[in-house]
Formats: structure tokens, C-alpha cells, sequence
């Protein structure tokens, strides 16, 4: 009897850990823990720094905030620091490859001729000179990071930029 007993009480013992374990596996793997939602908000902050810098036509400041976000989307892309869906480590991926062709066209202009031909992005508009170079590469880099942080954060606030108004 006793041993019977001490069977019943195991399993449920045993059960009530795998539900919390299982449980901490699902939170895991969804939006809003809390070092994903802190890398969302530091990828948006970083978003808005470099629409700002590069709509100001402010190289030094679009390369510095080039710089800062490189690392963090690396990080996003690579999946082992921060733990999102697939979709959102392809799409840091993507915006970490625009960040670092970006960052190499601005640090020598003279291959400017080697930007990878993106279709252009008509919901922004066009950067001011000299960023005008990257113009179609940073407004897709732009564009990809907002649908990251809409996959980390779920709502994303508009970029800081003036938008074109389509005329009636």
C-alpha cells in the first residue's frame, strides 16, 4: 500500500514539473521574454537613431548607428543569445546583410557601383546626398528592421522620418 502510494504521489510530482518545464519552453519561444523584448527596444531605438542620421544626410551619425545595430541584429540572426521564431532570425538575417552592405558602400564611396540593386521603396522617401548612394539599400534596411521589431515587439511605431503625402 505504501508503495503504491508513494507511486502516485511520483507522478504527480513528475507531471507538475514537466507542465512547468513545458510551460517555460513555450515562453521561451514566443514573443516577450525579457531579453528579447530588451533587444526589441534597443533595435527600435537604434532604428530611429539611424532614420534620423540618415535623413539629416549625417554620414558619421548613419555609419555610428550602422555600427551599434550590426552587432545586435548578429546576435538576433544568429539565435543562440536571444530566443525568437525562425521568421524573425531570417529577417535579422536579412537586415544585418543591408546593415554591413551599407556600412562598406559609406566607408568607400568608390564602390558605390557595387550596391546590390534592391527595388526601390516607395513608402520612403529618398535620402538626401550623399547617403543618396544607399538610398534604395538603407531604405530596405530601414523597411526590414521594422518588420523585425513588429515580430520582437508586436506593435512598432512609425519611423521618425517625414513620409511623402500621395498627391489626390
Amino acid at each position: 500500500m505504501k508503495g503504491k502510494f508513494a507511486r502516485v504521489i511520483a507522478v504527480a510530482v513528475a507531471g507538475s514539473v514537466l507542465a512547468l518545464v513545458g510551460g517555460g519552453v513555450a515562453v521561451a519561444g514566443g514573443k516577450g521574454t525579457s531579453s528579447t523584448q530588451a533587444a526589441g527596444e534597443q533595435v527600435l531605438q537604434l532604428r530611429d537613431q539611424l532614420a534620423k542620421a540618415a535623413y539629416a544626410g549625417n554620414v558619421p551619425a548613419t555609419q555610428r548607428s550602422l555600427g551599434q545595430m550590426s552587432p545586435l541584429l548578429g546576435d538576433l540572426a544568429a539565435g543562440q543569445k536571444y530566443t525568437i521564431q525562425s521568421d524573425a532570425q531570417q529577417a535579422a538575417a536579412v537586415s544585418n546583410d543591408y546593415a554591413t552592405e551599407t556600412s562598406r558602400i559609406l566607408a568607400d564611396p568608390s564602390k558605390a557601383g557595387e550596391v546590390r540593386q534592391l527595388p526601390p521603396v516607395p513608402e520612403l522617401p529618398d535620402l538626401p546626398p550623399p547617403l543618396n548612394i544607399v538610398s534604395n539599400l538603407l531604405k530596405s534596411l530601414l523597411q526590414a528592421v521594422t518588420g523585425l521589431l513588429a515580430s520582437l515587439l508586436g506593435s512598432v511605431p512609425p519611423l521618425p522620418v517625414s513620409l511623402p503625402v500621395p498627391a489626390p
